[in-house]
């Protein structure tokens, strides 16, 4: 597998990198991983780097993006934050990834049983914590289908909530940068949101939260 460059980086569609990761997530599910000489890699990129794509995802030790994805050094920006929210931290990283660096595409990936998802449920308040758990609470509420057990021993609920977390997401990425509409809206980048399933290592793209523009 070639190490990305910056013509090869230009020459993919926010389409192409939506279908790069989710071929890479049917190797990594078929345990049929690419063959990569990391260490060249490694060298390859010491004077630049040219990544298709800027992955949000939780810091759960078993949702890392290289791997699920199947991709090597250079290949992807992965911003990890327990519960795959976003601060202006973020947004900035992701300005950076896109604007700067040339990043075609945006996923705010979520995954089963999660649990900043699960202390959002419960209403965890601890140190630090309570203020990244904060900014989950929204979906705790706006999950109305289950009336009953809404805490993280209802798996259902934990689901639904986890799903609508990673929707509130990519609109709010939308909402909260000008700079990140803008390049979705001209068809620079496309946004998607998804779940990974810690069980059986599949990722599940929302089609509903996908916006990826013919270029204007």
């Amino acid at each position: 597998m070639k190490t990305l460059t910056k013509e090869m980086q230009a020459a993919i569609t926010p389409a192409m990198a939506l279908d790069l990761l989710k071929e890479g997530n049917k190797r990594f599910v078929n345990n049929l991983k690419v063959n990569r000489n990391l260490l060249q890699q490694a060298n390859e990129t010491s004077d630049g780097q040219h990544p298709f794509a800027v992955i949000l995802s939780c810091i759960d030790s078993r949702t890392s993006v290289e791997l699920i994805f199947d991709q090597g050094l250079g290949d992807v920006f992965s911003v990890r934050i327990a519960g795959n929210i976003i601060n202006e931290d973020i947004l900035g990283s992701m300005e950076f990834g896109c604007k700067v660096a040339g990043s075609k595409i945006i996923v705010v990936l979520g995954h089963t049983r999660c649990g900043a998802i699960k202390g959002a449920c419960d209403h965890v308040e601890m140190g630090n914590l309570t203020a990244l758990l904060s900014k989950i609470q929204p979906a705790v509420y706006d999950e109305k289908t289950v009336t009953e057990n809404r805490n993280s021993d209802n798996s259902e609920f934990v689901e639904k909530v986890a799903a609508i977390n990673v929707k509130r997401t990519v609109q709010a990425i939308m909402e909260r940068s000008p700079i990140l509409k803008d390049m979705i809206e001209t068809g620079a980048i496309g946004i998607i949101g998804g779940n990974h399933d810690l069980t059986t290592g599949e990722v599940t793209f929302y089609d509903d939260t996908l916006v990826i523009n013919n270029p204007k």
